[in-house]
C-alpha cells in the first residue's frame, strides 16, 4: 500500500514536470485584431428625399409615372459610381409654355426624366472637370448629352433648348448628389433644334430737341430794327425826297417871276 502511494506521487510529479517543460518551449501566439469592415453607405430613399426637400412634386410625379424613380434608385444604391440628379422645381414646369410636355409619348417622357441624371456621383467641386469634358452623356444615353460650363464657381448647364444653372444643393453625400435647377432640361433629340432667340431690340437713339425758330423779337433784336421801324424809315426817305423836289420847283418859279 505504501509502495503504491509512493509510485502515484512520483508519477504525478513527473507529469507536472513534463507539462511545465512543454509550456515553456511552446511558441507564444500573437493575435492580430481583424479590422472592422467599412460601413456601407446609408440607403437614400429618393422618393422621400424629393418629397421632403421640394417643391419637386411635378418632377417626382413624372419619375414615378415612368418608373424612372426605380432606375435612379438602383443606380444610387446598387452601383459603385453613384448618381447625380438635376431636379427642376415646380415653378420651372408651370412657367414652361413652349414646347409643351403634354403631347409627349410615354417613352419620350421616360427619356426626358433620364436626361436629368448622370450615372456617376459629382460634387460641386467636380463640375469644373465636367466643363472640360463637355458634352456629357446623360442616363438617357445616345445623343442625350448636356454641356457644362463653370463661371466663377457657378455650374451652368445647356441642353440646346434650356440654359440654366445649379441654384442649390439638395443632397450631396456620396453616392447620391441631387441639385436644384431653375429650368426643365429639354433635349434636342425630342424637341428638335431650338428656335433662335430674337435679338435684343436696338436702343432708341436720343433725338436732340429741335432748336426753336427765331422769333420775331429775336430777329428784330439781331437786326437792330423792327419791321415797323424799317417801314417808317422808308416812308421818311420818300417824304424828304418829295419835299426836296418841291423846293427846287418853287425856287425855279421864283427866279422866272423876277
Amino acid at each position: 500500500m505504501k509502495a503504491t502511494m509512493i509510485f502515484m506521487v512520483t508519477s504525478l510529479l513527473v507529469l507536472l514536470s513534463c507539462s511545465s517543460t512543454n509550456a515553456k518551449s511552446a511558441p507564444s501566439l500573437v493575435l492580430t485584431p481583424t479590422p472592422a469592415p467599412a460601413p456601407a453607405p446609408d440607403y437614400v430613399n429618393l422618393t422621400d428625399l424629393l418629397t421632403v426637400a421640394g417643391p419637386f412634386n411635378t418632377f417626382l410625379s413624372l419619375l414615378q409615372s415612368t418608373n424612372v424613380i426605380q432606375t435612379f434608385q438602383d443606380q444610387a444604391n446598387n452601383t459603385e459610381q453613384g448618381i447625380t440628379i438635376f431636379v427642376p422645381k415646380d415653378g420651372a414646369f408651370s412657367s414652361l409654355k413652349k414646347p409643351s410636355l403634354s403631347n409627349l409619348t410615354q417613352d419620350q417622357k421616360k427619356s426626358l426624366c433620364l436626361f436629368h441624371g448622370l450615372s456617376q456621383y459629382y460634387s460641386l467641386a467636380e463640375f469644373t472637370n465636367l466643363s472640360q469634358s463637355s458634352p456629357v452623356t446623360t442616363m438617357a444615353g445616345g445623343q442625350y448629352s448636356l454641356n457644362f460650363s463653370d463661371t466663377s464657381g457657378t455650374a451652368l448647364l445647356s441642353s440646346g433648348w434650356s440654359n440654366t444653372k445649379v441654384s442649390s444643393s439638395v443632397y450631396s453625400t456620396k453616392p447620391v448628389a441631387v441639385y436644384q435647377v431653375d429650368k426643365v432640361l429639354l433635349p434636342e433629340t425630342i424637341f428638335g433644334q431650338a428656335p433662335p432667340q430674337a435679338p435684343a431690340p436696338a436702343p432708341t437713339p436720343e433725338i436732340a430737341p429741335a432748336a426753336d425758330s427765331p422769333s420775331s423779337s429775336a430777329t428784330e433784336k439781331g437786326t437792330g430794327a423792327s419791321p415797323k421801324s424799317s417801314s417808317n424809315s422808308s416812308h421818311r426817305i420818300i417824304s424828304w425826297g418829295a419835299l426836296h423836289y418841291l423846293a427846287l420847283a418853287m425856287s425855279g418859279g421864283l427866279i422866272l417871276f423876277f
